[in-house]
């Protein structure tokens, strides 16, 4: 049996291979960052050259207390990463089916702001703060098998007219570790393998395929069965190996598409207030 896990804390071990590193720090969430030197030490444990940062907290589906103080946690982690300049968001799996839909989610909550400077006239002095917002795209394009198109094909098609200085890749994750399972939030600047965590993997979304740098955002909502197996001998090793998901993942999703988008908005737009974005989206 093996262990199919996105998370690179999971990858690592007790005991950090060379050229691989890492902190904790954080308050509303325990944020462990892992920094890998160069691909060829990343290679040990399946991992790019990059930066993965880990922000774990109790649930990701319930509605904490400190829910303004885990906005503004992952919105200063989002600003510490991410460039100035023209972003394109993409949301990334399938609406339809619950477990897979957290990048759509998200995506349906950002503000895109990219058409604002040619629809808004310098006349209109009421919306001129609108027209210094950052330009930001947003696509939420489905899976091949609805499109007949991979991602990282349409984005091609979309750099030239868009040219982004960066883009941002939101997507449902898969763990290895029960404890993990919607209580974890990874976000990493190496780009991001859809699919990968459940054995479907698509075309890389890299700086490498791509051109641009590519930060990606995730929430693991997912689990197969013989990675349970690891961490529950009551559970019988001869069953089939299968997704699991948990019983609450409808709102799972609700909520960590919630916390994100809040986080993404401010990080992306530090000029509005979290009242402006709520009256704006």
């Amino acid at each position: 049996m093996s262990s199919r896990t996105d998370l690179a804390v999971e990858q690592i071990g007790d005991t950090l291979p060379e050229g691989i590193h890492s902190v904790t720090r954080g308050q509303a969430f325990t944020i462990t960052e892992i920094t890998i030197d160069s691909d060829a030490h990343g290679s040990v444990i399946g991992r790019g050259k990059g930066r993965y940062l880990t922000l774990a907290c109790e649930r990701l589906s319930q509605m904490p207390t400190d829910a303004q103080e885990q906005i503004a946690e992952l919105t200063a982690e989002l600003r510490t990463l991410l460039p100035e300049g023209n972003l394109l968001v993409v949301g990334l799996g399938n609406a339809d089916i619950t477990p897979d839909a957290l990048g759509p989610a998200v995506a349906g909550k950002l503000l895109a702001t990219r058409h604002l400077r040619h629809e808004l006239t310098d006349a209109e002095a009421e919306f001129a703060a609108l027209r210094q917002l950052r330009p930001v795209s947003v696509i939420a394009n489905g899976v091949l098998a609805q499109t007949g198109i991979e991602t990282a094909e349409l984005i091609r098609s979309l750099l030239d007219t868009i040219q982004p200085a960066a883009i941002i890749a939101v997507d449902a994750l898969a763990c290895s570790d029960a404890a993990r399972l919607g209580t974890t939030i990874q976000i990493s600047d190496a780009g991001i393998a859809p699919g990968s965590g459940v054995q479907n993997r698509r075309t890389a979304l890299t700086e490498a395929s791509l051109g641009v740098p590519v930060f990606a955002i995730g929430v693991p909502t997912v689990i197969d069965l013989h990675s349970l197996l690891h961490t529950d001998a009551n559970l019988d090793s001869t069953l089939p190996n299968m997704m699991v998901t948990p019983r609450d993942i409808d709102r799972l999703v609700q909520q960590a598409a919630h916390l994100i988008a809040a986080a993404l908005n401010l990080a992306l737009q530090p000029t509005l207030t979290p009242e402006d974005l709520a009256f704006l989206c």
